[in-house]
């Protein structure tokens, strides 16, 4: 999978810019603010609907503009597509596919497959239980489309149960909130019994993965071990780690719902909803659900946060993201498919061993995009195709160089 043209317009810090990639690696270098990473943010983005630095799009849209739009020509084996899609913040975004009328952008998703490394990559390890759970997500969405739709539809649901309940603690309970609390469970637990089912069958498929992915990049003789904490289980959302953590049994790596089945886990929510109703109504909040869920990562039986090095911690982030490109690659092994992988600088936070390592693994990918600030920082065997990142009255454009420049250096 490749792009082989990507367009930029009012995103982030380019009023217009037109990029050819070439197969094989594609390297941004520039200064720290010149728009580098605004590139690779919109190639993800193209993949997911999703940005990995923000939350909302607004932030995506040039100052003083309304609107962004990303093209590219995608490339995936024989076939190639045109994908366009429009943000507009707080208006739904669009997507033209081969030109055609506008449809949601939901409608893009599968077109693109990428795997993106970056320096706020160390959240998902030091970071709260939302960046994990947004890790599961947006890995889910790419793998199955569909379930972009799900996530939306859960969040919808969840904030008209928060405002029912809320009423209730400020209000008092009727019977009349019992009727509608109760359609509310109901819905709750369809929609959140799917999307847990979804994030278990992800976890699964990145457990050997990131195990063999830790040990590719480290060497390490520790092994890097993941496990899904459900508030089904237990689990408290405001617990920096569960109970048993320093079991070294590694049976413990399974959470007892990775075998249950999606009308098992909506049985189970709706009942849990059930039992936490009277703490609910005190609260206001819903305390059971797939919002307040969290990924435990261990090394061994060694939590890694607040536990693991420097070097370990980066490790273990790049072999999440390791992980999930051979998952992609498992999910569709079509010559021609495999995800682009995004390094976005994260060569320079690395010590040489692990950057010839990454390097290494990198340089198979039938597309590779490098951002960084420094040439040097990136080994030379990846410099082939390189462009300068500029800023001129902040806004950013790119400079191809000639080839080989960078490589005889």
């Amino acid at each position: 999978m490749r792009l082989s043209q990507l367009v930029l317009q009012n995103f982030r810090s380019y009023a217009e810019t037109e990029l050819t990639l070439q197969p094989g690696p594609n390297v941004l270098l520039g200064y720290n603010g010149v728009g580098k990473t605004n590139i690779a943010e919109a190639v993800g983005y193209l993949a997911s609907l999703s940005s990995h630095r923000v939350t909302h799009d607004a932030p995506l849209i040039r100052h003083g503009q309304s609107q962004a739009i990303i093209r590219a020509q995608a490339h995936r084996g024989r076939r190639e597509a045109l994908v366009e899609v429009e943000i507009n913040p707080g208006k739904s975004n669009r997507a033209r596919i081969n030109r055609g009328s506008p449809v949601r952008a939901s409608q893009a998703l599968g077109i693109l497959r990428t795997v993106l490394f970056a320096p706020e990559d160390l959240e998902l390890l030091k970071g709260s239980p939302g960046v994990r759970r947004r890790l599961l997500d947006t890995l889910a969405v790419q793998l199955h489309p569909a379930l972009g739709q799900l996530s939306q539809e859960y969040g919808k649901v969840l904030r008209q149960r928060n405002a029912l309940l809320k009423s209730i603690r400020h209000q008092g309970f009727t019977p009349t909130h019992e009727s509608t609390l109760e359609v509310w469970d109901t819905q709750l637990a369809q929609v959140g019994g799917r999307l847990l089912r979804a994030r278990l069958d992800v976890l699964g498929a990145l457990r050997p993965h990131l195990s063999q992915a830790y040990q590719d990049l480290s060497h390490s003789v520790r092994t890097a071990r993941i496990r899904y904490l459900s508030s089904l289980t237990g689990h408290d959302a405001d617990s920096e780690e569960p109970a048993d953590a320093q079991s070294a049994d590694s049976e413990r790596d399974f959470s007892p719902l990775e075998e249950a089945t999606t009308e098992e886990l909506i049985d189970q929510l709706h009942t849990a909803l059930h039992s936490v109703r009277r703490r609910e109504r005190e609260r206001g909040i819903t305390l059971i659900g797939p919002h307040r869920d969290d990924v435990y990562f261990s090394l061994d039986s060694t939590p890694v946060k607040g536990y693991a090095s420097q070097g370990e911690t980066w490790s273990f982030a790049l072999g999440l993201r390791l992980a999930s490109y051979r998952v992609m690659i498992d999910d569709d092994p079509e010559p021609g498919a495999e995800p682009i992988l995004i390094l976005d600088d994260v060569f320079a936070e690395l010590d040489a061993r692990r950057r010839r390592r990454l390097a290494d693994l990198a340089t198979g990918a039938e597309q590779l995009i490098v951002t960084a600030a420094v040439d040097d920082d990136v080994p030379h065997n990846l410099l082939s195709n390189a462009y300068r990142v500029e800023s001129v009255n902040q806004v950013s454009r790119t400079i191809p160089t000639e080839p080989g420049q960078w490589c005889d250096e």
